[in-house]
């Protein structure tokens, strides 16, 4: 019996007794986040209290990775390597699966609504695997594979706004499902880099999804909320509302190409390229700028040559590019139909979030309130590593640990015994 034919059997007759969530992690768990300028590796472990705690923590600059995909596998490999080796020899353990952050792949964020007859008997837990599958199989589109398939909440008949309708009667269960999926070729290509680095993955993860969960506090979660994870490749997306992420999405702009901007325009090095934006870059013009003189190295001129340019000069190479990445979010927003559920607010994070100016652009172009997001404190984490540029490891730890999943005691790969990781790895193992 092959596994489409296996989600529509009717459901199986189960005893009914309460729900259990799954528990948290005993063990280490590992985390890393695989960026275009750097890749960061986290172990923490979840304590008695509920809260996480750093083990290790290892970081190195991103190699062989552009806009969230993987370009180069050695290279990506070896910087892998030794972020995860880094974070494994302060932890003193090693890791064997990780949770790995989604940016490649073109992911794509769909809503679906789903009915399944229920026939006013109690709602089961298959009832609900059953109609969360058939809205993953909905979603089913060819070279694309499904990442995330996320409840956002359910009816049962005339019962609206239900979280968990087990034990319920209705004659027609309704889910309303979130579903995110990216190019199969790209996960492979993540896949077998870290299979290089007998690493395999636990779980992807939304990497504006995993900001969002690092830096929105509780009410911003559910009174309507919109994270912009700024990386150094691209700008993530995530809205929220009523605690559930309701969409996702990723532009292919980022710090870097503010940074080759820079370099290309006044024909420096990139690496001075990027110090000119950290210590000079501003989104706004002041009345100082055209006084103050940067000096900038040039392109195959000897070390001790240098131009002279003003400082206005690199605030009109900025400004235009970051006025365009926040016009595509506002026309992203408002292409995804979620204006009201957004939200007024608007949180900025990643490590391109924090170029002077950005917040107040961005405060103008989205026409929000905005803010800029750092992650919530962990213990153990450096102090170098509490910044926007590192939310979206901290969410993928917290997601690791048990945070911000609904139906946690529901695995829908319990129907699907491979599940899409599985195949990847499997397919793998036979050819490498």
């Amino acid at each position: 019996m092959n596994e489409l034919s296996r989600r529509y059997l009717p459901p199986a007759e189960e005893p009914d007794s309460p729900a259990r969530p799954r528990l948290r992690p005993s063990g280490p768990i590992g985390v890393l986040d695989i960026g275009t300028t750097k890749i960061v590796c986290i172990i923490g472990r979840v304590e008695s209290d509920g809260t996480s705690r750093v083990l290790g923590f290892g970081w190195q600059r991103g190699r062989g990775v552009r806009n969230g995909g993987i370009v180069d596998i050695e290279e990506a490999e070896r910087a892998i390597r030794a972020a995860v080796g880094q974070a494994e020899n302060e932890a003193d353990q090693r890791l064997k699966s990780i949770t790995v952050n989604l940016s490649c792949g073109q992911p794509e964020s769909r809503l679906f609504n789903v009915q399944w007859p229920v026939g006013g008997r109690a709602v089961t837990e298959a009832d609900l695997r059953r109609v969360l599958l058939e809205g993953r199989a909905r979603a089913i589109s060819d070279g694309r594979d499904i990442i995330h398939s996320l409840p956002l909440g359910f009816a049962a008949d005339d019962a609206q706004g239900v979280e968990d309708p087990r034990g319920l009667h209705c004659e027609t269960l309704t889910a309303r499902v979130h579903v995110v999926d990216a190019l199969h070729t790209a996960l492979l290509n993540l896949s077998g880099t870290l299979h290089r680095c007998d690493l395999e993955i636990a779980e992807l993860v939304s990497a504006p999804m995993a900001a969002g969960m690092a830096t929105l506090v509780e009410d911003e979660r559910q009174l309507g909320a919109t994270v912009i994870d700024m990386g150094g490749g691209t700008t993530g997306m995530a809205v929220f509302s009523e605690g559930q992420l309701l969409h996702t999405a990723q532009l292919p702009l980022g710090g870097s190409h503010v940074t080759n901007d820079i370099a290309r325009v006044l024909s420096t090095p990139v690496t001075h390229a990027e110090r000119l934006k950290t210590l000079y870059g501003s989104a706004q013009a002041s009345p100082d700028d055209e006084k103050e003189m940067l000096p900038v190295p040039l392109v195959g001129e000897e070390e001790h040559q240098f131009a002279k340019v003003p400082r206005s000069m690199v605030v009109n190479i900025i400004k235009p590019r970051l006025e365009e990445t926040f016009e595509l979010v506002k026309e992203r927003l408002e292409g995804s139909g979620l204006g009201r559920a957004a939200g007024s607010r608007v949180v900025l994070t990643g490590g391109a979030s924090q170029l002077s100016g950005a917040r107040e652009m961005a405060t103008r172009i989205l026409g929000r309130q905005v803010r800029l997001g750092r992650p919530a404190t962990l213990r153990g984490l450096p102090d170098s590593a509490s910044g926007p540029a590192f939310a979206t490891a901290v969410g993928l730890l917290a997601w690791a640990a048990g945070a911000g999943r609904t139906l946690p005691d529901i695995d829908l790969d319990a129907d699907r015994p491979g599940g899409m990781i599985r195949r990847i790895v499997n397919f793998l193992r036979d050819r490498v």
